[in-house]
C-alpha cells in the first residue's frame, strides 16, 4: 500500500506537496452502485473535498498553479473528489485519494513544450501534389465521355 492509500494519513502529492489529513475533509453518503441487501444501510460513496486555497503542506507556487489549473472546483477554490465504485467504504477512500493525488499531480506538471512551426520537407511536398494528381484523375474518370 502507498502513502497515498492510507485512508487515515496525509496524501502525498509530490516531494514538495503533502497535504496534511487535517485538510481533508471527508464525506458519507448513500451508494447506488453495488452492494447487494447493505446497499440501502451503508454509508458506502465518498466525498473528499480539499479547499487548496488554505491546505497547508502545499508551497505558495505549487499553489497558484493548482488553483489555475485543476478542474472540478467548488467556488474557485475547493476540490472535489467522489468515489462509489466499490461496495466498502474503505476502498472508496483509497479510490478518492489515489484520484486525488492523480489530479494533482497532474496539475503540478509542467506544461509540454510548444511545437515549433516547420516548412514540409520536399518529399511531403511532393506526396501531396501526388495525391492531389491520382484524385483529380479519378475524377475525371468519372466525367461522361462527350465532355
Amino acid at each position: 500500500m502507498d502513502d497515498h492509500d492510507d485512508p487515515a494519513g496525509d496524501l502525498r502529492v509530490s516531494d514538495d506537496v503533502v497535504l496534511p489529513a487535517t485538510a481533508l475533509t471527508w464525506r458519507f453518503s448513500r451508494s447506488s452502485g453495488p452492494g447487494g441487501q447493505g446497499v440501502n444501510t451503508a454509508d458506502s460513496r465518498v466525498e473528499l473535498l480539499v479547499d487548496l486555497a488554505d491546505a497547508p503542506g502545499i508551497p505558495d507556487e505549487a499553489r497558484e498553479r493548482l488553483l489555475a489549473r485543476v478542474p472540478r472546483l467548488l467556488g474557485g477554490r475547493v476540490l472535489h473528489v467522489t468515489a462509489s465504485e466499490h461496495r466498502s467504504q474503505r476502498r472508496n477512500r483509497e479510490a478518492a485519494r489515489r484520484r486525488l493525488a492523480a489530479l494533482l499531480r497532474e496539475a503540478l506538471a509542467p506544461d509540454p513544450p510548444t511545437r515549433k512551426a516547420r516548412r514540409p520537407s520536399r518529399g511531403a511536398k511532393r506526396r501531396r501534389l501526388e495525391d492531389k494528381r491520382r484524385h483529380s484523375d479519378r475524377k475525371a474518370l468519372r466525367r461522361s465521355p462527350s465532355e
